[in-house]
């Protein structure tokens, strides 16, 4: 088992940094190990009085090798407890499987696109009443809670692929005033911009594949409540019992990747910024989206709920439409044409093809995820794309 043998300072006297950098300190029991073992076994074993006293039963619930990366979780987020699941979708529907058939939930227009066509066919089709509402407008969010119905409101900022921002303080003072969680897909900004359950979340998600893990080598999901409750006891039940648990060694990389997680975020966001100042004016790029530029939805929500930067993530929309976006994202040579973010490298996805029908992004729209590369490199490599 690992624990602080030599207790570190107080997590509230260090700052988030080097929490992360040194996973709370946490050293091994046995050998003293600065780097964690990795616990494989699947099953423990009863005491002669035929209890568990070591508190673990079986690995699909009770896992050791959970103990540390939900712990560090919970530390960067403000949190009561932490769960590990085995991606973000598993982490995510977990939250509308505690719910009941006719709860009645409120969902963004604009948000990642699996969960959305998920909760429109697995959701509603198991007795959920989904709506989609623009989250962005506190008054249609106003207008849309039903007092007693609303169970969950579920938001995601900056959201998916337009970037667009949701005031979570806000959304959390009328669900609660209407009976209902507020649940906070945070993904993009991460614990180091944005801890949403300090603005009044009940329930944070992460998908641990992109920028808490950082090296596009595991997938992963987490839950983090702000207090104990029945809907969360009912999550917990939820993971246990589908058995969308994480592997010991994804958990293993999970933490592994938290360590730097301060570094590569800040990297990106510093780099995301310059890329979105200077191609907001260039003549072959019709609009660039992202909450660090002024002119963008909901930059003056941003500048309050993201605390030292604005994220890795940006959408540019390509002047000559549809197929000169395709075609500069096949010309690009650093940026790699490939789905997902938050990894080392810069990708570069036109977004519109991947996510279909109804998608919400323009399909002259394309989403970038910036990595740790120099960014004279990755600013050069699309100014040769879209010169061509």
């Amino acid at each position: 088992m690992t624990a602080p043998i030599d207790p570190p300072p107080a997590p509230g006297a260090l700052h988030p940094d080097s929490l992360a950098a040194q996973a709370l300190g946490w050293v091994d029991e046995a050998t003293r190990a600065v780097t964690p073992p990795i616990h494989v076994s699947t099953t423990y074993l009863r005491d002669a009085d035929n209890q568990y006293r070591s508190g673990r039963v079986y690995a699909r619930a009770d896992n050791p090798a959970f103990d540390q990366p939900e712990a560090l979780l919970c530390a960067l987020e403000g949190g009561h407890q932490a769960l590990l699941f085995a991606s973000g979708m598993a982490a995510a529907t977990a939250v509308f499987q505690a719910l009941q058939p006719g709860d009645h939930v409120l969902a963004p227009k604009v948000m990642y696109w699996s969960l959305r066509n998920w909760l429109m066919t697995f959701a509603t089709g198991w007795g959920l009443q989904v709506e989609l509402i623009d989250m962005t407008s506190v008054a249609d969010v106003q207008a849309a809670l039903r007092p007693g119905q609303t169970k969950l409101v579920w938001i995601e900022t900056p959201a998916n692929p337009l970037w667009s921002v949701t005031d979570i303080a806000a959304t959390a003072q009328l669900a609660h005033a209407a009976g209902a969680l507020l649940a906070v897909d945070s993904t993009v900004p991460t614990p180091v911009l944005t801890r949403p359950l300090a603005l009044g979340a009940d329930i944070v998600m992460r998908a641990a594949t992109k920028y808490l893990n950082g090296h596009s080598d595991l997938i992963a999901g987490a839950l983090v409540t702000r207090a104990d409750s029945d809907t969360w006891q009912r999550i917990r039940k939820v993971r246990a019992q589908v058995g969308g648990t994480l592997g010991s060694f994804e958990a293993w990389l999970l933490l592994r990747g938290m360590r730097t997680l301060h570094l590569r975020v800040r990297a990106a966001c510093a780099s995301a910024q310059r890329i979105a100042e200077h191609f907001a004016a260039h003549p072959q790029v019709l609009a660039v989206l992202y909450p660090g530029l002024p002119g963008c939805q909901g930059h003056d929500v941003a500048k309050a709920q993201m605390q030292g930067g604005f994220g890795g993530m940006l959408s540019i929309r390509a002047a000559g439409g549809e197929a000169h976006a395709i075609a500069v994202a096949a010309r690009t040579r650093l940026w790699k044409r490939a789905t997902s973010l938050g990894g080392t490298e810069s990708l570069i996805e036109h977004r519109a093809s991947v996510e279909g029908a109804g998608t919400p992004a323009p399909p002259d729209l394309l989403r970038l995820s910036v990595g740790i590369e120099h960014v004279d490199d990755l600013i050069a490599d699309l100014e040769q794309a879209l010169a061509r």
